[in-house]
């Protein structure tokens, strides 16, 4: 499709510009057609009647009117609500599925578990999955304390060794 020109672009434009003007003000002159024949046929002439009695029925039917029309209105409004307060649902529903992703079917994969686990955790990570190289291994060694504790032997002993003064003479000399 070849190109067009500057001028037959503004042409179209204003030849698409003179029919929308057009449709906009058939539009216009519709609608007040529409307003006109409603308020014909729902509203009639007003003719206010001339004595006082005849002018407080006319209040009283007009009361009346103004009555239905309002139970109308909030029967309408209380419609809008809910249908609204549904759209509002039905909108969090779709937004609820659409986050939700499909997950796809699984395949079985033949993988060991140390190769799993560098996967997941990264090639950093050193994992060996054979737990008992994972202990730690204890030698058995005898240290100090333990001797101590071993030549203590029974508690009460070692109370009475620390009671009194001398007691903590000894205490106080161990320590330092």
């Amino acid at each position: 499709m070849s190109k067009m020109t500057n001028s037959r672009k503004t042409h179209l434009k204003s030849l698409m510009l003179q029919v929308a003007k057009v449709a906009l003000e058939k539009e216009v002159a519709d609608a007040a057609a529409e307003k006109e024949r409603y308020l014909s046929e729902n509203c009639p002439p007003l003719s206010l009647p001339h004595s006082l009695q005849e002018l407080q029925e006319f209040c009283k039917k007009l009361h009346a009117k103004i009555d239905v029309v309002d139970e109308e209105r909030y029967d309408m409004e209380v419609k809008v609500q809910k249908s609204s307060k549904e759209l509002e649902d039905l909108n969090q529903k779709i937004f609820d599925l659409r986050g939700k992703f499909k997950r796809p079917a699984l395949r079985r994969v033949r993988m060991s578990a140390d190769a799993m686990l560098r996967a997941l955790l990264g090639s950093k990570h050193k994992v060996n999955m054979e737990l008992r190289a994972n202990l730690k291994q204890v030698k058995k060694e005898d240290t100090d304390k333990e001797k101590d504790l071993r030549d203590v032997g029974d508690w009460r002993k070692n109370i009475e060794e620390k009671s009194g003064m001398e007691g903590r003479k000894k205490m106080f000399e161990s320590e330092a």
